[in-house]
């Protein structure tokens, strides 16, 4: 199969999932996961109407930047060190892993110097896997309190990194959650410009996050195959 045949089939997948839950396909965003691929690959997805692209590590992100067309909405879904914000603050759409406060004031500290506000998404280890970054669930409504109130941020939504499972069932429990917790803070706001982005769901089972509310799913594998991790 060709990159095109996969993305196709992975819109084709994404288009089923709304279907039996009820949902809009323009309510899903598909970011192709092109960690550690050529930009040639990625102007190939981009040539087949992709616009969305998933890095995560800041150095790559900003090299694919600087040679691919400045239409592309760059998402950062990798753990970010604080030492690296000042930059990727004006070049990414969004940064879905916002897993402390020092690194949140950090962001906020960059983009305001820059004059730019920069979209985030607060990670939550709803699995509580010792493996992954994250707040913990209890943590996540003082969390986005804490950081909404920060300049030149906007906290759209969550993000979760499901645990890797053979049935993609396994990891229903854990989109119900976040899900959940999005609720929960939406229901908290008083002036309602919460955005209520859920960024969850990869290769192996972003259909059932589809089904549980996602709205953004990060697909890599299925877009690009098998990625060599010793480039």
């Amino acid at each position: 199969m060709t990159l095109q045949d996969n993305y196709n089939s992975v819109n084709n997948e994404i288009k089923m999932a709304c279907e039996r839950s009820g949902r809009n396909t323009d309510d899903i965003v598909l970011i192709a996961v092109s960690k550690t691929k050529p930009v040639e690959m990625l102007q190939q997805i981009y040539d087949c109407g992709c616009r969305d692209f998933g890095e995560n590590k800041v150095q790559e992100l900003i090299d694919k930047y600087d040679r691919l067309p400045k239409d592309i909405r760059w998402h950062m879904i990798g753990h970010l060190q604080t030492n690296k914000v000042k930059y990727l603050v004006d070049k990414v759409y969004m940064i879905h892993s916002v897993d402390s406060y020092k690194l949140a004031n950090e962001i906020s500290k960059e983009a305001v110097k820059k004059g730019v506000t920069v979209k985030v998404l607060l990670e939550v280890n709803v699995a509580e896997e010792e493996s992954k970054f994250g707040i913990t669930s209890e943590e996540t409504l003082s969390f986005y309190n804490e950081v909404s109130v920060l300049p030149n941020i906007e906290v759209c939504g969550l993000m979760t990194i499901a645990p890797y499972v053979e049935n993609c069932e396994e990891n229903r429990q854990y989109f119900v959650k976040l899900h959940q917790l999005n609720i929960d803070i939406a229901s908290q706001k008083k002036d309602n410009d919460y955005r209520k982005l859920l960024s969850m769901g990869m290769t192996g089972d972003y259909q059932v996050a589809i089904e549980e509310g996602a709205t953004h799913v990060r697909v890599g594998t299925g877009i690009f195959g098998t990625r060599n991790y010793a480039i």
